[in-house]
Protein backbone atom coordinates (compact mmCIF):
# COMPACT_ATOMS: atom_id res chain seq x y z
CA UNK A 1 0.00 0.00 0.00
CA UNK A 2 1.72 3.23 -1.22
CA UNK A 3 -1.15 5.72 0.70
CA UNK A 4 -4.42 5.00 3.10
CA UNK A 5 -7.39 7.26 3.90
CA UNK A 6 -10.36 6.86 6.19
CA UNK A 7 -13.72 8.11 4.52
CA UNK A 8 -17.74 7.43 5.20
CA UNK A 9 -19.55 5.10 3.73
CA UNK A 10 -23.61 5.90 2.69
CA UNK A 11 -25.14 2.82 4.52
CA UNK A 12 -29.04 2.39 4.99
CA UNK A 13 -30.30 1.93 8.31
CA UNK A 14 -30.57 -2.16 7.59
CA UNK A 15 -27.30 -2.61 6.72
CA UNK A 16 -25.53 -0.51 10.49
CA UNK A 17 -27.62 -3.32 12.26
CA UNK A 18 -25.74 -6.08 10.07
CA UNK A 19 -22.68 -4.41 10.53
CA UNK A 20 -22.79 -4.06 14.24
CA UNK A 21 -23.76 -7.90 14.02
CA UNK A 22 -19.95 -8.21 12.47
CA UNK A 23 -21.45 -9.70 9.25
CA UNK A 24 -19.21 -8.07 6.47
CA UNK A 25 -17.42 -9.77 3.27
CA UNK A 26 -14.79 -7.47 1.87
CA UNK A 27 -12.98 -10.35 -0.23
CA UNK A 28 -13.95 -8.85 -3.21
CA UNK A 29 -14.41 -5.03 -2.72
CA UNK A 30 -12.64 -2.25 -4.60
CA UNK A 31 -13.25 1.33 -5.49
CA UNK A 32 -14.09 2.63 -8.40
CA UNK A 33 -14.30 6.56 -9.46
CA UNK A 34 -16.84 7.51 -11.39
CA UNK A 35 -17.40 11.15 -12.19
CA UNK A 36 -16.77 13.45 -9.73
CA UNK A 37 -18.18 10.43 -6.42
CA UNK A 38 -15.86 7.15 -5.33
CA UNK A 39 -18.20 4.14 -5.28
CA UNK A 40 -17.44 0.55 -3.29
CA UNK A 41 -18.05 -2.62 -5.43
CA UNK A 42 -18.34 -5.60 -4.71
CA UNK A 43 -18.41 -5.38 -0.45
CA UNK A 44 -21.15 -7.70 0.58
CA UNK A 45 -23.18 -7.07 3.53
CA UNK A 46 -25.89 -9.84 4.15
CA UNK A 47 -29.14 -8.82 4.71
CA UNK A 48 -30.27 -8.42 8.72
CA UNK A 49 -32.57 -10.64 9.68
CA UNK A 50 -35.35 -8.89 11.38
CA UNK A 51 -35.47 -5.99 8.22
CA UNK A 52 -38.29 -7.82 6.65
CA UNK A 53 -39.38 -5.78 3.57
CA UNK A 54 -37.14 -2.76 4.23
CA UNK A 55 -34.06 -4.91 3.60
CA UNK A 56 -31.10 -3.67 1.20
CA UNK A 57 -29.18 -5.54 -1.21
CA UNK A 58 -26.43 -7.49 -0.26
CA UNK A 59 -23.82 -6.52 -2.91
CA UNK A 60 -25.31 -2.71 -4.20
CA UNK A 61 -22.64 -0.16 -4.57
CA UNK A 62 -22.06 2.18 -1.69
CA UNK A 63 -21.15 5.58 -2.19
CA UNK A 64 -17.86 6.44 -0.21
CA UNK A 65 -18.19 10.11 1.60
CA UNK A 66 -14.99 12.15 0.56
CA UNK A 67 -13.73 15.86 0.57
CA UNK A 68 -13.46 16.97 -3.42
CA UNK A 69 -9.80 17.53 -2.75
CA UNK A 70 -9.23 14.19 -1.75
CA UNK A 71 -10.88 12.79 -4.18
CA UNK A 72 -8.60 14.59 -6.82
CA UNK A 73 -5.94 13.91 -4.96
CA UNK A 74 -6.37 10.10 -3.99
CA UNK A 75 -8.44 9.06 -7.27
CA UNK A 76 -6.02 10.71 -9.34
CA UNK A 77 -3.30 8.79 -8.46
CA UNK A 78 -5.34 5.29 -8.96
CA UNK A 79 -6.54 6.49 -12.42
CA UNK A 80 -2.90 7.75 -13.61
CA UNK A 81 -0.52 5.31 -12.51
CA UNK A 82 -3.14 2.27 -12.93
CA UNK A 83 -3.35 1.73 -8.77
CA UNK A 84 -6.21 0.25 -7.19
CA UNK A 85 -8.04 1.12 -4.57
CA UNK A 86 -8.33 -1.38 -1.78
CA UNK A 87 -10.65 -1.16 1.17
CA UNK A 88 -8.41 -2.44 3.83
CA UNK A 89 -11.09 -2.13 7.01
CA UNK A 90 -14.14 -0.83 7.97
CA UNK A 91 -14.94 -0.16 11.56
CA UNK A 92 -17.43 1.91 13.72
CA UNK A 93 -15.98 5.68 15.14
CA UNK A 94 -17.88 7.87 17.46
CA UNK A 95 -21.46 5.50 15.88
CA UNK A 96 -20.39 6.11 12.56
CA UNK A 97 -18.96 3.09 10.12
CA UNK A 98 -15.84 4.05 8.52
CA UNK A 99 -13.74 2.33 5.63
CA UNK A 100 -9.97 2.32 5.27
CA UNK A 101 -8.81 2.77 1.77
CA UNK A 102 -5.53 1.80 0.52
CA UNK A 103 -4.10 2.75 -3.06
CA UNK A 104 -1.86 0.45 -4.45
CA UNK A 105 0.09 -1.33 -6.98
CA UNK A 106 -1.52 -4.82 -8.14
CA UNK A 107 0.76 -7.76 -8.12
CA UNK A 108 2.66 -8.66 -11.51
CA UNK A 109 2.71 -12.35 -12.47
CA UNK A 110 5.95 -12.79 -11.42
CA UNK A 111 5.17 -11.63 -7.79
CA UNK A 112 1.74 -13.95 -7.74
CA UNK A 113 4.22 -16.82 -8.35
CA UNK A 114 6.13 -16.22 -6.00
CA UNK A 115 3.69 -15.24 -3.21
CA UNK A 116 2.04 -19.12 -4.13
CA UNK A 117 5.45 -20.67 -3.43
CA UNK A 118 5.91 -18.77 -0.67
CA UNK A 119 2.52 -19.85 0.87
CA UNK A 120 3.47 -23.19 0.04
CA UNK A 121 6.66 -23.43 1.69
CA UNK A 122 4.71 -22.19 4.54
CA UNK A 123 2.03 -25.22 4.96
CA UNK A 124 4.70 -27.25 4.63
CA UNK A 125 6.78 -26.10 7.69
CA UNK A 126 3.03 -25.70 9.80
CA UNK A 127 2.58 -29.30 8.36
CA UNK A 128 5.90 -30.88 9.47
CA UNK A 129 6.01 -29.43 13.16
CA UNK A 130 2.45 -30.35 13.79
CA UNK A 131 3.56 -33.83 12.72
CA UNK A 132 6.77 -33.42 15.03
CA UNK A 133 4.37 -31.67 18.39
CA UNK A 134 1.46 -34.65 17.68
CA UNK A 135 4.15 -37.40 18.59
CA UNK A 136 3.85 -38.98 14.85
CA UNK A 137 6.79 -40.07 12.97
CA UNK A 138 7.32 -39.88 9.15
CA UNK A 139 9.91 -42.02 7.66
Amino acid sequence: MLDTLECGIALLGSEVKSLRGGKVSMEEAYGRVQGEEVWLIGCEIPEYEKANRLNHIPKRPRKLLLHRREIKKFAGLAYEKGLTLVPLKMYFKDGRVKLLMGIGRGRKLHDKRQKLKDATVQREIQSSLRHRSSGRRED
